[in-house]
């Protein structure tokens, strides 16, 4: 049976212990939103494998002399890179179930605001108050 890194299944004394922290640094850290367990139907943190490893890295940029502010906002900083590399991921893979022509279309946005699909060639009128955007091909399409 395999266990998800994301199951929340240590109690605060276990993971303190896999942490090698006490478990009131833990409730600290959860008071501050560094770490943020699960909570069990009694209110009781439970705490993932990736919790404890967050733990294990929060301890080493603590000794590293890192503030707990900064570790913090270190912290976010990563989820949200983590976060984009997702997204990044996830319009690739829609971009390549695209069909091969909707890449090749241009579009206008004129003086008004509005936004008009153009054939190859084609330019918006009037001309001296349009913007077109377009995406170049790469070599060898």
């Amino acid at each position: 049976m395999d266990i998800s890194a994301d199951q929340p299944i240590f109690v605060i004394s276990v993971a303190a212990e896999l942490a090698d922290m006490h478990p009131q640094t833990l409730r600290q850290y959860d008071r501050l939103g560094i770490v943020k367990p699960s909570r069990a139907p009694g209110k009781s943190r439970r705490y993932s494998q990736r919790d404890v490893n967050m733990l294990r890295e929060v301890q080493r940029l603590s000794h590293e002399g890192v503030s707990l502010e900064g570790i913090k906002r270190i912290l976010e900083l990563e989820n949200q890179v983590a976060a984009l590399q997702s997204r990044i991921t996830e319009l690739t893979e829609e971009l390549g179930r695209r069909p091969r022509g909707v890449d090749s279309r241009i579009f206008a946005a004129g003086a008004a605001g509005d936004v008009v699909s153009l054939a190859r060639g084609q330019r918006p009128r009037p001309r001296s108050q349009a913007v077109m955007l377009w995406r170049p091909r790469a070599i060898g399409q």
